[in-house]
């Protein structure tokens, strides 16, 4: 099978966004520009590393912020597997189509739910060079109701069994959630290192933010005390005073949080439809640069 390798970026430094580790409230709004808060508090990640990328607002970017983030990884020679937590057909699945090996068993994350196969058995390449996928479809809604035993810890199971074997051949693992607070992204916050949340530039954003944020919290305390919010996109990010005093807020909220404005682009709502990450369909969207700038911050790339 050929795979597409992902291309390096290579952005005027003009088109790069400024890093700062504190923002100065006293700029005047003409003067303000988009920037990425890395506090000084903030230490990168290392691999092998497991992402969870929650919002339980729907339309807040959450798949595309996932797609980007393993592209930007995966062209930076990282082994990047990315995991479909969402039970919707429209999602990261019939975005990165797993390429399932003639005569194999074609399993998802639900049969790993069930205890029909392992985690790295339910993994499948995708048509691109560095990313492989744990694919779901609507039959993931069986863990919903049907709640096998330990469904809680099944995925943060699975990945101590991969660990235990050998070891995961993959340095990253990115998991992709419904835009719900059910039991299989509960699983996957159970399982994960660190969160990241895509968040719109909205009034009913911020509010939904408010109740992930008690998840992540009971999380934390009852299941995973080691999950930590990596960061934050502000996504489709245009410049406005609500935008500045949204990303305010954040950065006194999660005082530790990477937040990144992810600039509005057009052409990356194309992407899915053509089944390529916007990274190779758009290459010269400023979503792609801000996307990679923040792959590189949270976790440095190495040589491929």
């Amino acid at each position: 099978m050929s795979r597409t390798v992902l291309p390096a970026l290579t952005v005027p430094p003009g088109d790069r966004l400024e890093v700062v580790s504190a923002w100065n409230d006293d700029t005047p709004y003409q003067s303000w520009r988009p920037q990425i808060l890395v506090p000084a508090t903030f230490r990168p990640g290392t691999t092998s590393r497991v992402f969870v990328v929650v919002n339980q607002k729907g339309g807040a970017g959450k798949t595309t912020t996932v797609v980007e983030l393993a592209a930007a990884w995966a062209a930076a020679g990282y082994r990047v597997r990315v995991i479909d937590a969402d039970d919707q057909e429209a999602a990261l699945s019939q975005w990165l189509i797993p390429q399932y090996a003639e005569g194999a068993a074609p399993h998802s994350l639900r049969s790993v739910f069930f205890s029909e196969c392992s985690l790295l058995e339910a993994t499948h390449p995708t048509l691109f060079e560095g990313i492989d996928i744990v694919p779901s479809g609507l039959d993931l809604k069986r863990v919903e109701y049907e709640r096998p035993i330990g469904s809680e810890q099944a995925l943060a199971s699975a990945l101590a069994r991969e660990a235990e074997q050998g070891g995961s051949p993959y340095d990253i693992t990115l998991i992709d959630c419904a835009p719900s607070l059910g039991l299989v992204s509960v699983a996957a916050m159970s399982a994960a290192d660190d969160a990241v949340v895509p968040l719109g530039v909205g009034g009913l954003d911020m509010k939904a933010l408010a109740s992930l944020d008690r998840t992540i919290r009971v999380v934390q305390e009852r299941n995973n005390p080691k999950l930590t919010l990596a960061a934050v996109f502000l996504t489709a990010w245009d410049k406005s005073g609500f935008a500045r005093q949204l990303a305010g807020k954040l950065s006194e909220d999660y005082p530790d949080a990477v937040i990144v404005p992810v600039r509005r682009s057009i052409r990356a709502a194309e992407a899915p439809v053509a089944e390529q990450p916007v990274r190779l369909w758009a290459p010269e969207s400023t979503a792609v640069s801000d996307y990679d700038q923040a792959a590189g911050i949270i976790l440095p790339g190495r040589a491929a």
